[in-house]
């Protein structure tokens, strides 16, 4: 940290974004060094193929491209020789309409009452991303005047609990619901349309459905076998990975009816400017290629499996759940692209809560226990400042504080000697120790609005793609979460038959048995010809 000139060298600034890596446990040379390995992995190639369309998800035989989710209208992104863009903006413009007349009233409920309430139902990458952009938006002054009077809600768990909080205090008069599911077959997700379907109609009856539910799917004739005119369903494409489809209608529908379709357009923008970026400027100088170049480093080389993700920032705090997913789903793999076991560590265990708070918690690990190469993300501008008369400094200033020390002290430590000089107990010395040397990078936004909002998840999903293509595997499949589900209906099939007919547990290990058998005793008072119930508080 001493060598000016390294450290001026591992900083660059984009669009107002400065970031620095100078407290990365690299040297100039190292940097280099994953320049050529870049090279060697067919980086730039790759990354090409990936904006061209090019069947990249080979074990699903799928292009790549969240990113025509966001391009401007009059670019060209082809997949399978057609360009997509066109039929991106078709649905965006049906959004806009559509939320435009939810919020204007022209567009009311079965009662004619204005719809002020939504509630999106989707699991996974249907919710994880469109809640952080939500609850980043919460307090930003423009969007939140646009939300004015307005609730968005998300309900992902198939938890009863999950149900009840979701409909608490909503009155289904003036709640529309936003069934997310591209196949319309999710297992959670449609028996929560059904929930929210039979909590509508036994209101107001079955007739209301087509005016208080609409869906996001590719499968009209499910769609409208469920009740929902195929009119109010708004598509998306195979291919969208779900954890990257916060930009198509997955996101911008549920967003656009809170917020209005301009505050979205301008989170568009800003993914677009870092796709435009990613794609197009040297790896010297672009922050997710250096992102996911040191990722590798840090996974790969020196061996750390985690990496932590702190916001200062409250209006971030499902960032990292976010993320957590688009990195763990998409690069959780011990294979090749080609079906090789992979010969060195690929995937990372994200975490992250916003700080300070994360310091009153996790952050005891990070200075003195593992080593956890961290993310600090900071803004110059707070959403919503505070000033109060005679304070030493505004609360945003105390926030800022600890984003500037934290890294300081996570790679400098403290050393017995220093402890020493300043008189502490000798038995204490080793507990007091901090070891230093411990990585972390800095990311320092201007602001957060819809734009840097935009521009913070294009600049991840493009970090974990690099790693991706780096370490040779495949980002955009996720066969892991298949066995679960195989296994979960076979469980299913049992509960069913041992509640609706008595049949004792069979088929499954000693330990399943017993754990199914002891679930079904305990709760026995479940009727096996239920009358409909629904959660009450």
């Amino acid at each position: 940290m001493t060598d000016t000139d390294r450290c001026k060298s591992m900083m660059l600034e984009f669009d107002g974004i400065f970031f620095d890596y100078s407290r990365q446990r690299a040297t100039v040379d190292t940097v280099s060094k994953l320049f050529k390995l870049a090279e060697e992995a067919h980086l730039k190639q790759k990354v090409n193929s990936m904006f061209n369309g090019e069947h990249i998800n080979s074990t699903e035989n799928r292009s790549v491209l969240h990113v025509a989710l966001r391009a401007s209208k009059d670019a060209t992104i082809n997949s399978d020789g057609k360009n997509v863009v066109p039929d991106v903006w078709q649905v965006l413009d049906k959004i806009k309409e559509f939320s435009d007349k939810v919020r204007n009233g022209s567009w009311v409920g079965a009662t004619g009452k204005a719809l002020t309430n939504v509630v999106a139902i989707g699991i996974g990458g249907s919710f994880l991303g469109p809640l952080f952009v939500h609850t980043a938006l919460q307090t930003d002054s423009e969007a939140s005047k646009l939300a004015g009077g307005r609730q968005l809600r998300f309900l992902a768990n198939v938890d009863p609990v999950d149900v009840a909080r979701n409909i608490s205090g909503l009155d289904p008069e003036t709640t529309l619901v936003v069934v997310v599911s591209k196949t319309f077959t999710t297992a959670e997700t449609m028996l929560n349309a059904r929930t929210l379907r039979e909590w509508i109609s036994s209101a107001l009856g079955p007739q209301a459905v087509s005016k208080h539910m609409v869906a996001v799917s590719t499968n009209l004739k499910l769609v409208e076998k469920f009740g929902i005119d195929p009119n109010n369903a708004f598509a998306f494409w195979d291919w969208v990975g779900g954890r990257y489809s916060v930009c198509s209608a997955v996101g911008v529908l549920p967003l656009s009816l809170q917020y209005g379709f301009s505050v979205i357009e301008k989170f568009l923008a800003g993914a677009r400017s870092i796709d435009q970026h990613f794609h197009s400027a040297p790896f010297e100088s672009n922050i997710p290629v250096l992102l996911g170049l040191l990722s590798v480093w840090n996974v790969s080389f020196l061996g750390y499996p985690a990496r932590a993700i702190l916001p200062y920032t409250q209006a971030l705090e499902k960032l990292a759940p976010h993320i957590q997913q688009v990195s763990m789903e998409s690069n959780g793999k011990g294979v090749s692209i080609d079906g090789v076991r992979l010969p060195f560590e690929a995937g990372e265990i994200d975490f992250g809560e916003p700080g300070t708070n994360g310091q009153h918690s996790f952050y005891q690990l990070i200075h003195q226990g593992r080593v956890i190469p961290c993310d600090f993300i900071g803004i110059v501008k707070s959403q919503q400042p505070v000033y109060l008369k005679d304070e030493v400094v505004n609360n945003h200033d105390e926030l800022m504080s600890n984003f500037f020390a934290q890294p300081d002290a996570l790679a400098y430590g403290k050393t017995p000697e220093q402890l020493q000089s300043e008189n502490v107990a000798p038995h204490l010395v080793p507990h007091k120790t901090f070891t230093g040397n411990r990585p972390s990078l800095s990311l320092l936004l201007p602001s957060l609005d819809a734009y840097r909002i935009g521009q913070l998840l294009a600049i991840y999903e493009h970090r974990i793609a690099v790693e991706g293509f780096v370490w040779g595997i495949n980002s955009f499949d996720q066969w892991g979460v298949e066995l679960g589900k195989s296994l979960a209906s076979q469980v299913r099939k049992q509960l069913h038959a041992s509640r609706k007919k008595g049949e004792s547990v069979e088929g499954f290990n000693f330990s399943t048995t017993k754990l199914l058998t002891r679930y079904l005793e305990a709760s026995a008072d479940v009727p096996s010809e239920p009358t409909t119930l629904l959660p009450k508080i």
